[in-house]
């Protein structure tokens, strides 16, 4: 076994000294999609293009893993209406 693939053998599970991250913020870019988001198109020309974006009311994101089932609006509104009448009725509400 050569050098090289020892020493990454060994040490596979620890952190490199040069990584500190003493100071860092967990989660501080984080921002929830429904309070919306900004997008910049730079432009060949040099001009660059604002648009804020948000969420419509009523608006709902699905895992990646849950769309791979529910691939539209009817097949998710389809399964929650077979799920309704399953809730007890004190969790139920009327918009």
């Amino acid at each position: 076994m050569s050098k090289a693939k020892t020493s990454r053998s060994v040490k596979s599970d620890t952190m490199r000294a040069e990584y500190d991250f003493r100071g860092a913020v967990r989660g501080k870019f984080y921002k929830p999609l429904d309070k919306g988001y900004t997008i910049h198109i730079h432009k060949p020309n040099g001009t660059t293009v604002v648009k804020h974006m948000t969420l419509k009311e009523g608006t709902v994101m699905l895992a990646p893993d849950v769309r791979e089932y529910f691939p539209n609006s009817e097949s998710v509104n389809r399964a929650l209406r077979c799920l309704i009448p399953l809730m007890p009725k004190k969790h139920r509400t009327k918009t």
